[in-house]
Order: C-alpha cells, then sequence, then structure tokens
C-alpha cells in the first residue's frame, strides 16, 4: 500500500491476515511501533534501539485477539521516540501527515497510527497512551479514541514507557467501530443498567481554553447536558483542596496534576530504561534527549511526595466519579499546533495538554475523545471521563450520543 501520509515506519508496510470470521472481519488496522508483531523488530520509534533488538516471536496479545477476531493488519505506523512525546514529531523518521488540518502536527506519540486512521489507511489503529498519547493525536486529527481504565486490557507484548501510567489505546473514525473494537479486547458488551446517568464538567479545564475553542464545545457540551440532565460544575483539582497537600501555589489546580504526574512518570521511565539509556548513549531528538536528562534530576523526595499526592488524588477521583457519572472536558488545549512551530511556543503547549490530561492518567481512570468540534477548520475533541471500569459504558454512550448528534447534522465533518 502505498504510504502517501507518511504514517508507517520503513520496512512496516507489512500485513498479516486475520481469521477467515469474526466480529473485525474486513476491517484493517494498523499498529503502533511499540506493539510486538511475529517476525519483525519492535523499533521505538529510535534507530539505535531498533538495531539492538531481535525480531519478535509473536504478536503483542491484543494484536492476536484483533487477528483472531477477523480483522487484518495492514501496517506498522510511527511512534514517536520512546513514546515520549505528545507532538508526533520523530526526530529520525518525521512528521506523520494530519490529513484533517494539513500544515500541523498529527500529535503524539501515537502520531502515525491517528494519521493513517484520519486518512483513511487503514479502519482503526492501536495506539496507546501514558500522558495523552490517544487523546491528543485523537483531537488533533478529528478521531474518536479511547485511553482504558488502567490495566483494564493486558499490556503483555507491549514496549512500557511507565507501567502504572500505561494503557493500550486505539483510534476509528466511527464511535460504533471504536465500541466493536472495544468489545473484542474486554470480551464483553456493555451493561445497560450501567449506562451514564449524571454530568459533571470540569470547569477548571474549560478556563484553560481560548474563547474560540469554548465557543465551538458549547453547544455539544448543551447537549449532553439535553441527554443527562443538568450538569454539576466541578474542579478536577480545586485549589482549596488541602487535603491534598497541595499548599504550595506552584502545586495548585491542574498544573499541580501536571507536576505530579511529570514526577511520578518520569522516575518510573529512568527506572525502566535508564541502565539502558546510560549504556547505549542512543542519538535521540533533542526535544527527547532534554526531557530524558530532566527525568535523571528527580529526586527520591519528589517522588515520594508526588507518590503519596497521588494516592489521595485517585481518592478523590474515586469518590467523585462513581458509576454512572461522567466528567467532561476538553480533549486538547485547543488545536494542533503548526509543524516547525517555536520550540517554546510547542513546550508551553505541552505544560498546557498535561495539565488537561493528568487527571485520568493519575487515577487510571478510563477517558474517550470525540471529534465535536472545530475552530479555523481544524479538529477539536470533547471528552468524557468514566468510572474504574466503565470502559464499555463509556464506549457504548458515545457512539449512541454520537448518532444522535449525527443525525441532527451537528457532528464536525472529521
Amino acid at each position: 500500500m502505498f504510504d502517501s501520509l507518511s504514517a508507517f515506519v520503513p520496512g512496516g508496510n507489512m500485513t498479516f491476515e486475520g481469521a477467515e470470521k469474526g466480529p473485525l472481519k474486513g476491517f484493517g488496522f494498523a499498529v503502533k511501533d511499540i506493539y510486538d508483531m511475529e517476525g519483525y523488530v519492535t523499533g521505538y520509534g529510535n534507530p539505535d534501539w531498533q538495531s539492538r533488538r531481535r525480531p519478535s516471536k509473536k504478536h503483542a496479545v491484543v494484536v492476536q485477539k484483533l487477528l483472531d477476531a477477523g480483522a487484518m493488519v495492514i501496517g506498522k505506523t510511527i511512534t514517536d521516540e520512546f513514546a515520549s512525546s505528545l507532538d508526533g514529531q520523530n526526530y529520525h523518521y518525521g512528521t506523520p501527515a494530519n490529513p484533517e488540518a494539513p500544515g500541523r502536527i498529527p500529535g503524539g506519540s501515537s502520531s502515525g497510527s491517528a494519521s493513517a486512521v484520519a486518512g483513511g489507511l487503514v479502519d482503526f489503529a492501536l495506539g496507546s497512551d501514558t500522558g495523552g498519547s490517544i487523546r491528543i493525536p485523537g483531537s488533533y486529527c478529528g478521531l474518536f479514541g479511547l485511553r482504558p481504565t488502567h490495566d483494564r486490557i493486558t499490556k503483555e507484548g507491549v514496549l512500557p514507557l511507565a507501567d502504572s501510567f500505561d494503557t493500550v489505546g486505539w483510534f476509528a473514525r466511527d464511535a460504533w467501530l471504536l465500541n466493536l473494537v472495544g468489545e473484542v479486547l474486554m470480551e464483553a458488551k456493555a451493561d445497560q443498567g450501567a449506562m451514564p446517568e449524571k454530568l459533571l464538567v470540569a470547569v477548571d479545564a474549560f478556563d484553560m481554553l481560548d474563547e474560540k475553542s469554548r465557543s465551538a464545545l458549547k453547544p455539544h457540551l448543551e447537549r449532553l447536558e439535553q441527554r443527562l440532565g443538568k450538569a454539576e460544575y466541578i474542579s478536577l483539582n480545586p485549589d482549596n483542596f488541602h487535603a491534598l497537600g497541595f499548599d504550595d501555589k506552584a502545586s495548585k489546580g491542574l498544573q499541580g496534576l501536571a507536576t505530579l504526574f511529570q514526577i511520578a512518570q518520569g522516575r518510573e521511565v529512568i527506572d525502566t530504561h535508564g541502565a539502558w539509556f546510560d549504556r547505549v548513549k542512543p542519538k535521540m531528538g533533542p526535544e527527547i534527549q532534554q526531557r530524558m536528562d530532566w527525568r535523571k534530576t528527580i529526586t527520591d523526595e519528589q517522588v515520594d511526595d508526588a507518590l503519596e499526592k497521588r494516592s489521595l488524588f485517585k481518592a478523590r477521583m474515586k469518590a467523585l466519579i462513581p458509576t454512572k457519572t461522567v466528567v467532561c472536558l476538553p480533549s486538547a488545549p485547543g488545536i494542533a499546533p503548526r509543524i516547525n512551530e517555536d520550540l517554546d511556543v510547542l513546550n508551553a503547549h505541552r505544560s498546557k495538554i498535561l495539565s488537561l490530561t493528568s487527571a485520568a492518567g493519575l487515577a487510571g481512570n478510563p477517558q474517550i475523545t470525540m471529534p465535536l468540534a472545530a475552530v479555523d477548520g481544524c479538529p477539536l475533541g470533547l471528552s468524557l471521563m468514566g468510572a474504574h471500569g466503565a470502559d464499555l459504558e463509556l464506549l457504548a454512550f458515545a457512539e449512541s450520543f454520537c448518532s444522535v448528534e449525527d443525525e441532527q447534522q451537528s457532528l464536525s465533518p472529521f
């Protein structure tokens, strides 16, 4: 297949036929280059990593499940180096195109998977989400995407970044197909008696948006209220929630969650790969190298403090989002930045992203992004975060809600 979007890794345009029968028969999917594929090296977005690895002996478990359900693998897609960026730009392999926002980045680290789905090269694609790598590309490229409950789906055969944050994830252009893939991977269907009935709106998250973005999302928020009743307006991390120990100004609000995430996740990355980085000294893009160097400066005291606060935050989120409750928030702080944007601008944008995405990562909750809005002709996603384990109900609700939106011709064209 001709890769017009630069979505696939060099030599990654392989195919594996699925089972003769199954719920996904007739669908083709792509696989992010952190998943093992039999006979191929899992490259992790870095040539030095790839050159030191042997071909995998078997498929990752989730890949095999999809093949057993009848789907066909069409190729391996580019990932940001070590799945460790949210931009979608790979120093070694380039930047996959964003078909829905030409000239803008696709988002990462599941960049190639998002590009391939948005451009119609495949029906759906596997990515992953540690700090937003499904939610951000989904928003930028106008796709449905799910970050599932942490450890709801096995990661066997998937390269780790920070295990207590890492999740399998996937993209599709249609909510019904996203849901169908979820049913296959979780081997179950939604419990109709546990569907969302209560809507919470994260005011502090919407406050991060500019006026254009808020205005674009507002009609869809209103339709959610029509479906679920009047929303209760909450803060994901209110400044006055002193039980979390957020007493210093820098740790308050959503930026406080981003700080917790960066410290806890950063230490896990070094624990997982630091020895290899020190021994091999792989060539990395400047941004990735800078981030890895910073992670090595994290102290034990910072980690202990972050883990204590994370535990308290998990408890708060469990109480805030019980069964049948969803929290609405923007998937991203705005539309995709332009390619070759100034690095300082990208870093500032990344900080805003982590302020939005860290809640689900820290708490381990499922979050779905839906391509409901557009700003200046570019996609902008709206997210729903559900209770622990409510993945299938979240998927089924999104399918139902978006089918009604489609009938009302209010969905964006993405």
